[in-house]
């Protein structure tokens, strides 16, 4: 599964290099990927071109993958350490904490580009960080984090900062549409320069998650049953939701809310090759990866004028029908 994966993300990847305002042939879209091994194959070609091909639409494509890989692969932790196949990147309020932050930055005017990178990425992460704290201060229990004060600490802390930032909205209406464009999720304007930033926070955390695929296993068949097979599960539940945080975080910052990613792409991989995660989480990143990437080109294609509508609009429309069938074939199955 995983080789098909690889090769249906090169070939969108290849097909979604062509498409767009600006028509570039497939035979230029090729020569320009293999000219780093032969810079002959690339010459004669436009200056134009090439920097929309190279740095404008392939930097979208390499940041749509690590956004959508990082989403889902941070779904499937959550859904295992939780016990909660409702669970997604957003249950601790990850995503709703880097949307305040964001919305702070744009109405405080510090959204622009400072020393060659925008801040607004920056209040984003900061903005997570500071919700993922939150959460695991009123999570705890005498000393210990249990699920469900996880989760219901992490319902508490986005509805509170939903909260703020409708408050912000209503006070500052010249920043409203920036806002709520951010919060659906965009990867419009983005270069490598974003690939690079949400990239050792992917690395990082995902080499956490991949470290200990076979502690995952083991708590997701509850506490008591982890214990007695000698996991410590108060810490690993903390490394393995601090992990997938981090990683939820840096790809809300760069992207905005992309909702439905980290929700579906988990189930649909379990209904295909099982519930073991050495075999999950590889397929579940290059799968988020791939449904981000179309998504987002069929967000800044589907409009004839030239506009682009939000990426979260476009998961959201293709998710939520599919997760209804989902939910409608599990409970079919139950009922055999």
């Amino acid at each position: 599964m995983w080789l098909g994966l690889l090769l249906l993300i090169v070939l969108a990847a290849f097909f979604t290099s062509g498409i767009g305002p600006l028509d570039v042939s497939y035979k230029t879209v090729l020569q320009l990927w293999l000219s780093p091994f032969h810079p002959a194959w690339a010459a004669g070609i436009d200056d134009t071109v090439r920097y929309i091909v190279i740095h404008m639409r392939l930097a979208r494509i390499a940041l749509a993958l690590a956004v959508g890989g990082s989403l889902a692969l941070a779904g499937a932790v959550y859904q295992g350490v939780l016990l909660n196949p409702l669970a997604d990147p957003f249950t601790l309020g990850v995503s709703t904490g880097a949307a305040f932050g964001a919305s702070l930055a744009i109405i405080a005017g510090v959204g622009g580009i400072h020393l060659g990178i925008s801040a607004l990425p920056v209040a984003a992460f900061a903005g997570a960080l500071m919700a993922l704290y939150l959460v695991y201060v009123l999570g705890r229990m005498d000393g210990r984090i249990h699920v469900t004060t996880l989760v219901l600490a992490g319902i508490i802390v986005s509805t509170f900062l939903s909260a703020c930032i409708s408050l912000i909205k209503s006070l500052n209406e010249d920043s409203v549409s920036t806002i709520v464009f951010w919060i659906m999720g965009s990867l419009s304007g983005k270069s490598w320069t974003h690939v690079l930033l949400i990239l050792p926070y992917l690395v990082l955390g995902g080499g956490v998650i991949f470290w200990y695929m076979r502690e995952l296993d083991l708590l997701s068949l509850g506490d008591i049953q982890a214990q007695h097979l000698g996991v410590d599960v108060q810490r690993m539940r903390f490394l393995l939701l601090l992990a997938s945080s981090l990683v939820t975080a840096a790809a809300v910052a760069v992207s905005g809310v992309i909702g439905f990613v980290g929700l579906v792409v988990p189930h649909l991989v379990r209904l295909a090759i099982g519930p073991q995660h050495r075999r999950l989480l590889p397929a579940v990143l290059l799968l988020g990866g791939l449904l981000v990437l179309i998504s987002d080109t069929i967000a800044r294609s589907l409009l004839s004028t030239g506009e682009e509508l939000p990426v979260g609009v476009v998961t959201a429309i293709l998710g939520g029908p599919f997760f209804c069938y989902l939910l409608l074939h599990r409970k079919k199955y139950l009922q055999l």
